[in-house]
């Protein structure tokens, strides 16, 4: 018995050391490779140019393989319009998002189908379970793809939510200061590049819209097509009355601002208010018992003795 844990404490204190002296290579590894790319820049550029150029090789042909399945599964899908306006939501522009998105679904249907067939077979159970098995993992890689894409509509829309009473203060301050709304617009979406990468991107696009020669009231209710927020959508149609009657942006951007400030911190107040109930659960499940193990154990102990 000696001898084992002898062999034991060995063979751990040997992996130990071999860890450790794996770290420090690794480590003076990396050193060597910074001194190397401060001493050749332009090398080690051109080694991340490279790297970087077959990352988007690889992905552009993922992304060619998963268009053409698309197409070729769901080609009344792809022409929706509601899958294409879903997917803008979700922060996905490009022409051939639908087509890809299909075809993502078709592949993780087939791909998870396959695992599962593969592993029922290996189980070894009857027909009627390999059967119900494999459909359920076509139905779940068929379903997966739009639970993502609802969950990063929903992740987008929220942030937008959020920053959007920020920006319309920095907005609040460009009109004030003598910037017309456009130029606003693109004073904002350039300096809210820094708090919310999404909302900077929407603002941007529009005032791009606008100087391409859309209407500018048209390129407003493209931004709420394409957010589908229901705060963005009323300070688009605020914005469109007050361009139609001529009454001062600046106040009623100011009014907007606080009413979407008010509304925020309403929503914050009523998320603090549902966390006492839903503390309960885990109170119940976790904590009491434990109280109780603690408080009412010695008690039984002690009236075992007496019994005794």
């Amino acid at each position: 018995m000696i001898y084992i844990v002898v062999v034991l404490i060995a063979l751990s204190v040997g992996l130990v050391v071999m860890g450790v002296g794996q770290m420090v290579a690794s480590g003076e590894s990396r050193t060597l490779q910074k001194r190397l790319a401060t001493v050749s820049p332009a090398q080690s550029q051109t080694r991340e140019i490279r790297e970087r150029r077959e990352r988007q090789a690889r992905r552009e042909a993922l992304e060619g393989f998963l268009q053409t399945v698309g197409e070729q599964v769901g080609k009344e899908q792809v022409k929706r319009g509601g899958l294409r306006q879903l997917l803008i939501q979700a922060g996905y522009r490009s022409g051939a998002a639908p087509a890809i998105y299909v075809g993502l679904r078709a592949v993780g249907a087939a791909g998870l189908g396959f695992l599962a067939f593969v592993g029922v077979t290996i189980a070894g159970p009857d027909f009627m379970m390999r059967v119900l098995v494999v459909c359920m993992g076509v139905l779940l890689g068929w379903m997966l793809p739009l639970l993502v894409l609802r969950f990063k509509v929903r992740k987008r829309q929220d942030e937008l939510r959020r920053t959007l009473p920020d920006a319309l203060d920095l907005m609040v301050v460009c009109v004030e200061a003598g910037l017309g709304l456009n130029q606003a617009l693109v004073r904002v979406g350039e300096e809210m590049q820094r708090i919310s990468e999404d909302l900077s991107d929407e603002l941007t696009l529009v005032s791009l819209e606008i100087r391409a020669g859309t209407p500018r009231e048209t390129a407003l209710r493209n931004l709420g097509e394409r957010t589908g927020v229901s705060d963005i959508r009323a300070l688009v149609s605020m914005l469109i009355q007050t361009d139609r009657f001529g009454t001062s942006i600046a106040d009623s951007l100011r009014i907007h601002a606080e009413e979407l400030r008010d509304k925020r911190q309403q929503a914050a107040e009523e998320e603090a208010a549902k966390v006492t109930v839903k503390m309960i659960i885990p109170l119940v499940m976790f904590v009491f018992p434990a109280i109780f193990v603690v408080i009412l154990g010695p008690v039984v102990f002690h009236f075992q003795g007496f019994l005794e």
